[in-house]
């Protein structure tokens, strides 16, 4: 048994430059990219209600100008907005243009909210993408801002417990909601689109089901995400993960499972493929099987080596190039007859190197530190050569505390055929946990291979068997 303490992973900034904070580094340096665009102008849409559009226009004009940060002792936490414009922070500007303004009728979503939960849900995301559809015939947009109806339900009507009638009736979940059920109708279109909800651009609202115990993010920090998000989904490299050049060229491929929506155990395998630069592919892989011994899903041999050869022609039809080395990250243990089949990919496509990392869902040990605060962010245990865990959420000296609101879990990972160290396979998941575009603290709990393939299998669900997914992660984010 042993423990390291891991340095912050540095991100890569305008001019090479570099900083362990994602926001520290965009208001001190600009994007990545910004030498190759100097200035990028983002040629927004919206869709929603003639209020949510006057909403989302006036908040996004109050960000052209600085926001103050949220008065705190935590300087480093609470980092003032810069201002979306051409002369500091992203160096780009917003554009609307009064064409692409797409006005949802008002008395069609009050008829809605009447209906069952499930069905309210689906005409909403009717009406929606009737727009998005009009809005894809227009040449000059970039990235669709869609104003989610914020009377909408996201649950099931509340069902009573008949053994404890005295208890709370608990709303039924609907295994779907508005976001990721117009997320895959947008697949269909040619332009990414950011759902915003009422409580961004509108801090006086309320919504009836929040937690009071989660407030809400200050106004500054909603303004670093929503425009980190739209600058990436435009077309942006806000950050990049660093890179020795010594290194061989690496891309990071996440492999999770999701259900069909009609419930059934069987379940379909995603990879997601990530590169230093951040740029997202997405491909969606045969069905897989549950195994007796571990109830895990697992693929054939074929279905393996088919997935990793399908995720690399996907990778070099967008980068025309192919890496000298794939690390993959997989939520389910490795069969024989999996790495069978991902060995087999990597020798057909000549890869110099193949690492393959199994990320357990759950992980019982944990480690307590004196003190109230819990471990740092960056330390590591090795339980044995092969099995560690690594906590990706925890104190961090940057913030002078821990960000969080539960006793934060460690990520574990599990060596299965690898030719790195344990210490250089964790700092290279550290710096993924910060390749997060939705949002900007740099303390992400998933590594955004793992967080990336499971969100989007909720997306991927809704398509049919012979629908083609969107290959960039800027659609699903």
């Amino acid at each position: 048994m042993k423990i390291a303490i891991l340095d912050e992973p540095q991100l890569e900034f305008a001019g090479g430059s570099r900083h362990i904070d994602p926001r520290s580094g965009i208001a001190n340096y600009g994007p990545a990219d910004a030498a190759d665009t100097k200035v990028r102008t983002i040629r927004a849409a919206i869709v929603g209600t003639q209020e949510a559009i006057e909403g989302v226009r006036g908040w996004l004009d109050r960000c052209r100008e600085p926001i103050a940060a949220k008065l705190s002792h935590l300087s480093h936490y609470y980092v003032p907005f810069p201002g979306f414009d051409t002369s500091v922070g992203y160096r780009s500007t917003i554009v609307i243009n009064s064409r692409l303004e797409r006005r949802i009728d008002r008395r069609a979503l009050n008829k809605i909210v009447g209906l069952t939960p499930a069905e309210a849900i689906r005409q909403a995301v009717d009406l929606y993408d009737a727009e998005l559809a009009a809005l894809n015939e227009e040449p000059q947009c970039d990235v669709v801002i869609v104003c989610k109806p914020e009377a909408l339900p996201e649950q099931g009507d509340p069902i009573e417990d008949p053994e404890r009638p005295w208890k709370k009736a608990k709303p039924t979940p609907l295994g779907f909601d508005f976001h990721e059920l117009l997320k895959a109708r947008s697949l269909r279109t040619t332009r990414p689109i950011q759902v915003v909800k009422r409580e961004t651009w509108d801090s006086t609202y309320k919504p009836k089901d929040r937690d009071d115990r989660r407030p809400q993010q200050d106004e500054a920090t909603k303004a670093w995400n929503l425009h980190t998000a739209l600058y990436y989904k435009a077309g942006g490299v806000p950050w990049r993960m660093t890179r020795n050049n010594k290194d061989l060229t690496s891309c990071f491929v996440g492999v999770s499972f999701y259900r069909s929506t009609d419930g059934q155990t069987l379940q379909t395998a995603v990879a997601q493929v990530f590169n230093e630069r951040g740029d997202g592919v997405i491909v969606r892989g045969a069905q897989a099987t549950p195994s007796k011994d571990d109830r895990q899903p697992h693929l054939t041999e074929d279905d393996a080596k088919d997935l990793l050869e399908q995720s690399l022609a996907r990778y070099r039809s967008e980068h025309r190039t192919l890496p000298a080395r794939v690390m993959l990250h997989k939520t389910s243990s490795f069969t024989s007859a999996e790495l069978a089949g991902f060995r087999a990919a990597a020798e057909s496509e000549r890869l110099d190197q193949l690492e393959l990392i199994w990320i357990p869902r759950e992980e019982s040990t944990r480690l307590f530190r004196i003190g109230e605060q819990p471990p740092l962010r960056g330390t590591m245990l090795s339980l044995t050569d092969t099995r560690h865990l690594l906590y990706t959420r925890g104190a961090v000296p940057f913030y002078k505390t821990y960000p969080g609101m539960y006793v934060p879990n460690a990520l574990p990972f599990r060596l299965v055929d690898a030719d790195s160290s344990p210490e250089q396979i964790a700092a290279e998941l550290l710096a993924l946990t910060k390749m997060n575009w939705n949002a900007t603290q740099l303390d992400g709990k998933m590594p955004i291979t793992v967080r990336t393939a499971d969100s989007i299998g909720s997306i991927l669900k809704h398509l049919g068997q012979n629908d083609r997914p969107a290959p960039r992660y800027a659609f699903y984010m």
